[in-house]
């Protein structure tokens, strides 16, 4: 590899690097000034199963709901022609009670199937459990890292799983979008996508630290990032191109989780290179750090 070629990609993972670690202050600001818009998931509601006429579309319901409460309400294809789940807050409990005349400008044939009620005793409980299957997912990454790599190379791999949630998060704390359980499921799935590719880079850095004891860490930072590049981006493309089908092709329903997945892809393979390699360059990772060391059988 030309080392003007190393230089310039060292140049641009530090550059990246500073990007990477502003966007992740920012966010931090963000999402302690903003908050969350909290879904029925977490707050607490009303779910109500309609049965209208076949031929009455999602959004045709969206906008009459929506002329009829100050609050969104959630409307969702129960998987047969005409039936829908309405999911709306308490507040709106109120003035949607009576639902054969909130729909009546649109259809007479109004049948509700059921309707329940989520209180916010069940809703704390899935914040205070989802926040916590987020640290134990932290803790057992850190764990295994911490096993498989020494502790420069994870503490870049753990530093980047963080920046990439942590922006995930902040993106839906200012857009103000609900979050709910299908967000949290993403925010869990970049974890492991992330993951991977800091694995990917991680396990190329300590091979060529090892084959290589007397080159440059930085040449070997910027070595493994081209050398893994095209199968990142290969991994990345592909699957971003499944997610955007999803994200257009999927309906409300997917919409959040297929911008959060998105959203995490494209800053997880940037924080893999950026914060992944440079972080470790800065705890001055060497090839000793590697080197097998004798059992001394001496008794």
């Amino acid at each position: 590899m030309k080392l003007s070629s190393i230089s310039k990609l060292s140049k641009a993972r530090y550059l990246s690097s500073v990007l990477s670690l502003i966007i992740m202050l920012s966010s931090i600001g963000i999402i302690f000034s903003h908050g969350f818009n909290w879904g029925l998931d977490f707050t607490g509601g009303v779910v109500t199963e309609v049965k209208v006429d076949a031929n009455i579309q999602a959004a045709q319901i969206s906008q009459l709901l929506a002329a009829h409460s100050e609050q969104e309400v959630s409307v969702i294809s129960a998987g047969e022609p005409g039936r829908w789940v309405l999911r709306y807050s308490q507040v709106d409990a109120e003035s949607s009670t009576n639902i054969a005349r909130v729909f009546a400008p649109l259809t007479e044939n109004v049948e509700v199937l059921n309707s329940s009620i989520v209180g916010p005793q069940i809703g704390q409980e899935l914040a205070e459990q989802g926040g916590l299957a987020l640290l134990v997912a932290m803790l057992c990454i850190l764990v295994y890292l911490s096993f498989r790599f020494e502790w420069r190379l994870a503490s870049g791999a753990l530093l980047a799983l963080f920046h990439d949630v942590v922006f995930v998060l902040a993106v839906f704390s200012l857009t103000q979008m609900e979050f709910n359980l299908t967000i949290l499921a993403a925010v869990l799935a970049i974890l492991g996508y992330s993951l991977n590719d800091s694995i990917v880079i991680a396990d190329r850095i300590r091979e060529v630290l090892i084959a290589k004891p007397k080159m440059a860490i930085d040449e070997i930072c910027s070595s493994a990032v081209k050398a893994t590049f095209s199968r990142t981006m290969v991994t990345s493309g592909t699957t971003l191109i499944t997610v955007a089908a999803l994200w257009f092709m999927g309906g409300g329903p997917l919409q959040g989780f297929s911008i959060a997945m998105f959203l995490g892809i494209l800053i997880g393979t940037v924080s893999s290179i950026s914060v992944g390699t440079c972080l470790p360059e800065l705890l001055k990772v060497k090839a000793e750090h590697y080197e097998v060391k004798p059992i001394n059988d001496t008794p």
